[in-house]
């Protein structure tokens, strides 16, 4: 049999992902030659920071990456809900401290970027990843292969083609030319990190306030001199429309338009206004989704992380499920490597429910459910949380969320990659 020819465009995370994960089907002795087409004329490390759930964890631990990205980032142990006036709400464990083989991984994304994409480089050859070259279109030809045309470039045919090119994909708008703009929710995130001393115990994300203002604060790096390098989101609502311009996790923020907004958020776990005022840069995103497709797949074209399922950033799902699309698809493909068709077919059939009820479980607050009921019940705060909520109504958000969003602690007991499963055709 000749080389499998895949095509993935977008080198993000979940395309440079998707690109180790198909290499090792040579383990499998199915013979892979895998391309990553990417817009960018070069990889660097921007962004803030992220936040990778077990699950999506133990696929970077299968693929040997683990001990780099632990090393370059934090384990948190705790999350913790707090009210608008800094009280305390609920925590709970987190990763290997709830039980978990895997840590809950926080890291800042464009270091994540890098460690991906030289180990591509590393694992794959230079040429694999050909940046600088965004995709025009693509060519269904008679023989069931396709052609990419790609700017800049001869065009590549391919007997896959996989499209991992973010929320505003190419090859979904090919498809999709009236889905229009993402749908955006009111909310504004002021985004970026400040060099400072731990919050808490340094191992503990914290979620403050709720859907319409809330503060999320966690640390992404441990620095020298015994500070940390924390990541924060300042979010409100607004019903200014015009500030929804086109998402760009690289769009500049302005100080002066979120810092009176928490001026009294200073409480004795943290002081908001002097972390934001400390901060060197911020950038400002809205937060935007887009309704779930009835299809992904089109032949041997199929779609894959925010180009398949873009979702509002609640609970640290979005890089966390491109990583499970990747592992599935080189899943797939390893047990149909002779039938491409059936192998996306099967792919997107394990696949796109399981996201699709994701972006809706975010759309409904996902697990900061408990917190708008908070401040809906006690918006002045109160002496007593079981006055206000019980331990039981938070248990089961977050425990139905961990379901819906697959890392369950029971959901992760085999151990098994999800790359290492068997996929029977549908």
């Amino acid at each position: 049999m000749s080389s499998l020819r895949i095509v993935i465009v977008g080198g993000g995370i979940g395309g440079l992902v998707t690109a180790l994960s198909l290499h090792e089907l040579a383990v499998h002795g199915i013979d892979v030659d895998v391309t990553v087409v990417e817009a960018v004329p070069e990889v660097r490390p921007l962004g803030v920071g992220i936040n990778l759930l077990p699950h999506a964890v133990r696929e970077l631990d299968a693929l040997g990456l683990l001990p780099t990205l632990e090393a370059s980032g934090i384990t948190p142990a705790t999350l913790a809900y707090f009210s608008a006036h800094g009280q305390l709400i609920w925590d709970e464990p987190r990763g290997r401290a709830a039980g978990y083989a895997w840590p809950q991984l926080s890291i800042h994304r464009g270091e994540l970027q890098v460690i991906l994409h030289r180990t591509v480089l590393d694992r794959l050859g230079p040429d694999r990843v050909r940046t600088g070259h965004p995709l025009d279109r693509i060519e269904h030809l008679p023989d069931g292969s396709i052609r990419c045309h790609i700017a800049g470039h001869p065009p590549i045919d391919a007997d896959i083609v996989v499209a991992a090119d973010g929320i505003h994909s190419t090859i979904r708008r090919l498809r999709h030319p009236d889905e229009g703009m993402p749908r955006w929710n009111g909310a504004l995130l002021y985004r970026g990190t400040v060099d400072t001393d731990p919050i808490l115990d340094g191992r503990t994300m914290v979620w403050a306030g709720h859907p319409d203002q809330k503060f999320v604060a966690y640390p992404i790096l441990d620095l020298p001199d015994g500070r940390q390098r924390i990541n924060f989101i300042a979010e409100y609502r607004t019903a200014d429309r015009h500030l929804a311009e086109r998402e760009d996790w690289n769009r500049r923020g302005d100080l002066a338009d979120i810092a009176p907004r928490f001026a009294d958020w200073v409480f004795d776990w943290v002081d908001v206004p002097a972390l934001l005022h400390a901060s060197p840069g911020m950038f400002v995103f809205p937060m935007v989704d887009r309704d779930p497709l009835d299809s992904w797949t089109d032949g041997r074209v199929t779609l894959l992380g925010d180009a398949a399922h873009p979702m509002y950033p609640i609970g640290s799902n979005g890089a966390s499920q491109a990583i499970l699309d990747a592992r599935v698809l080189a899943g797939c493909l390893r047990s149909h490597p002779t039938d491409p068709t059936t192998a996306l077919a099967v792919y997107e059939a394990h696949r796109r429910p399981a996201t699709g009820a994701i972006v809706l479980a975010n759309r409904q607050l996902g697990p900061e459910a408990p917190m708008q009921l908070v401040h809906e019940r006690a918006p002045d705060g109160f002496d007593s949380i079981d006055d206000v909520i019980t331990r039981d109504e938070i248990l089961a958000v977050t425990e139905g969320y961990r379901r819906t969003a697959g890392f369950a602690l029971e959901a992760l007991a085999s151990g098994r990659s999800l790359a290492d499963a068997e996929y029977p055709a549908v």
